[in-house]
């Protein structure tokens, strides 16, 4: 029973939850925000369930898209539909599926928050066919993963207050540098089968332009700070996150495939880090 389960869950990344981590923390930043500090709880569960199954949804049609080439990338190549255990029909119709119970989840919000929704499915499917015609996928990537903060402030507040658009454009900002070490790992094997990323459009100074590009999130994190009149623990934490980017540049110093893709999981950790500040930030306006 379970080996025929398995490539389905290989296929939406079950095993692999870093992925899911990385559109959670953003989402549950939004919901901390615009509700500072107490998210109401069926939109705190809506958010969770709807992070599982919107990245489920975009690894499905993301190997769905890339299934002629998975099979020429080492990294990839085992891969379901790229080894011909799911076929690709089934794909679609899982990915289909898998819309429908997101958008599902989406109805038991306001309004706002619904026609938000619609955006966010479009960009999901709208992903993985950039890497043919643009070396800026990754930028597509973050517009995906960042949509969850404007739903997630619609979710609370019923409306997407300028501010909202701040956090968003972090979290675009965060996703161009942790896929761009994700786009490192494979480098050699996508400039062989023609597909396209900031990696290699930034050749050899890819490491700098992350690096600047890590300064400034940074900025950018202070000045959310201020937006939201944050405390000191907020500001306590943009230090270790700054210390985990030293530590992702030193992993990507020599552009090792392995060590580029460790420091791209290990992104995970600065979007948590963030998250508990927020979350000991009103626990502790909240005690006082």
């Amino acid at each position: 029973m379970f080996s025929k389960i398995k490539p389905y869950i290989d296929l939406m990344r079950l095993n692999k939850p870093v992925g899911i981590y990385l559109v959670l923390w953003p989402a549950l930043w939004a919901l901390w925000l615009a509700a500072e500090g107490s998210p109401p709880g069926l939109v705190l569960l809506v958010f969770v369930l709807g992070a599982i199954v919107v990245r489920s949804a975009g690894c499905v049609i993301n190997d769905y898209a890339d299934r002629h080439w998975d099979g020429s990338v080492a990294r990839t190549c085992e891969r379901p539909l790229a080894t011909g255990q799911i076929k690709p029909r089934e794909a679609l119709w899982l990915f289909f599926g898998l819309g429908l119970l997101g958008f599902s989840l989406v109805l038991l919000l306001n309004t706002l928050t619904i026609a938000l929704a619609v955006g966010a499915l479009l960009l999901t499917a709208l992903y993985p066919y950039t890497k043919r015609f643009t070396h800026w996928p990754q930028v597509f990537l973050g517009m995906a993963f960042a949509w969850a903060v404007p739903m997630g402030f619609a979710a609370v507040q019923n409306t997407v207050p300028y501010q909202a658009w701040w956090v968003f454009a972090i979290t675009l900002l965060w996703t161009l540098i942790y896929d761009t070490m994700y786009a490192m790992t494979d480098k050699p094997d996508d400039l062989k089968v023609g597909i396209k990323s900031t990696a290699i459009l930034f050749g050899d100074y890819d490491r700098l332009i992350i690096g600047l590009l890590q300064v400034l999130m940074l900025g950018m994190l202070l000045v959310m700070g201020k937006l939201f009149d944050l405390n000191t623990i907020y500001y306590v934490s943009l230090s270790l996150v700054m210390a985990l980017f030293v530590y992702h540049q030193w992993l990507i110093k020599d552009r090792d495939r392995a060590l580029c893709f460790k420091a791209f999981k290990h992104n995970h950790w600065v979007g948590l880090i963030i998250l508990l500040s927020l979350i000991l930030n009103y626990s502790d306006a909240q005690l006082l």
